[in-house]
């Protein structure tokens, strides 16, 4: 697999990888039973200082991103640090620490008072939103590496119909609830284990998730960025933050003349396109705002359907953590409690515990999810009432400007408006 990873990315970069063998801590134990180590699926820990200079060069990185965006306008140099931000952060941190996982520590920290994150983290993950409240998703553009990745492979991107992109955009929404339910409670980081371009970064991942990266890969070679528009989860608080930017990529770097030369630039449909006033008649308007009235009042019913519907289901959902699918496991089968072959029952009786208290913490724990499926449903309901109303809003737009939510801050329209190219 190590082999096959190698050569799909020598094939997509050009670029040969050397990666010095890691030294083991403590020497390896010796078993009789013919027990083989297994290598580890997340880089060792690093020193403070090491920590503090991962911090440093994300700082710099999105500076250096902001000013080439929004200062030089340069497409190139956005391109070369977007590449050694992917040797970088991807290669050489091998994905870790990532500003997209860490939504899953600062959540858990937040729920668990036992849990606590280093301030390197909790950097990794503020620093991307703060300088997107104010330039916009620089973070995007050149300093994230799971983005990185995927931009360099564009070759033909094709258009999306407008309904199609509009439904894909809520599934990021799901994505960013679950994950913050599952680390809410203890039970997985699955923004980490289902990371499709991690097992690329350390040369190292499970068979299907080989597969699923380099589908998405060769997908992304038409739809550009597949994950960063229709999955990632911290995508959406990049939204939110760059919705608000004062100093924000624009196309032009002075008055746009409308030569719509630059409407097809965007692999990514994050242009905005100047509407026709002919359809802003007084009986158009007056059929939005109706719509747009009812649609709001039926924001209230939305959430409860979702909160019921998620809430409904946290048996199911609470399966997923370890100790409530191994107490449900010992009560349907009973006669398992004293199976030494099984590894998780293994497990916890060397833990000490009780059988009962098993029991309890899985009460505990279905009762969190119950609990956080209403929170989950609820939200889920008020993101689709809201799009639904959005439908129905008039925005006035007399030039050709990006949406500052869904731009990546790419730079590629740039290059496209002859008032640059002039200037």
């Amino acid at each position: 697999m190590k082999n096959i990873s190698r050569i799909f990315l020598s094939l997509i970069f050009a670029l040969t990888l050397f990666q010095a063998n890691a030294q083991q801590r403590f020497p390896k134990p010796e078993f009789e039973t013919g027990y083989v180590q297994p290598s580890p699926t997340t880089p060792e820990p690093r020193s403070t200082a090491l920590e503090y200079t991962d911090v440093l060069v994300l700082l710099a990185a999105l500076s250096l991103a902001s000013w080439l965006v929004i200062k030089k306008r340069s497409r190139r140099g956005i391109l070369w640090l977007s590449i050694f931000s992917l040797l970088y952060f991807g290669f050489y941190r091998e994905g870790c620490i990532c500003s997209v996982g860490s939504l899953q520590n600062i959540t858990l920290a937040l729920f668990d008072p036992v849990y606590k994150v280093s301030i390197t983290v909790l950097l990794f993950f503020l620093l991307p939103l703060v300088f997107a409240l104010f330039f916009g998703r620089t973070f995007c553009a050149a300093a994230c590496p799971l983005g990185a990745i995927q931009d360099l492979i564009i070759i033909k991107p094709v258009s999306l119909p407008v309904w199609v992109r509009k439904t894909l955009s809520f599934i990021p929404y799901v994505y960013l609830g679950f994950a913050i339910l599952y680390a809410a409670t203890g039970t997985d980081f699955i923004i980490c284990r289902y990371d499709p371009f991690v097992g690329f970064f350390r040369m190292d991942a499970p068979y299907i998730m080989i597969v699923i990266g380099i589908a998405l890969l060769i997908l992304g070679l038409f739809f550009a960025r597949p994950y960063c528009r229709v999955f990632c989860p911290y995508g959406v608080l990049l939204s939110w933050m760059s919705k608000f930017s004062k100093h924000h990529m624009s196309i032009t770097p002075a008055e746009c003349i409308s030569c719509k030369l630059c409407e097809n630039s965007c692999p990514f449909d994050a242009i905005e396109i100047p509407e026709d006033e002919k359809i802003r008649t007084p009986k158009t308007l007056r059929e939005n705002l109706k719509r747009f009235s009812l649609f709001a009042l039926l924001i209230p019913v939305w959430v409860f359907i979702g909160g019921y519907a998620i809430s409904s289901s946290h048996v199911l959902l609470s399966r997923a953590h370890p100790d409530v699918y191994l107490s449900e496991l010992l009560i349907a089968h009973p006669e398992m409690k004293n199976d030494t072959k099984n590894i998780d029952i293994k497990a916890f009786r060397e833990s000490g515990k009780t059988f009962d208290q098993l029991v309890e913490n899985a009460a505990v724990i279905r009762t969190k999810f119950r609990i956080g499926g209403w929170y989950l449903g609820g939200f889920l309901g008020l993101v689709i009432g809201i799009m639904v109303m959005n439908q129905f809003l008039f925005r006035k737009k007399e030039i050709y400007e990006p949406h500052k939510g869904d731009c990546f801050s790419c730079g590629r329209c740039m290059s496209y408006c002859p008032v640059e190219k002039l200037k």
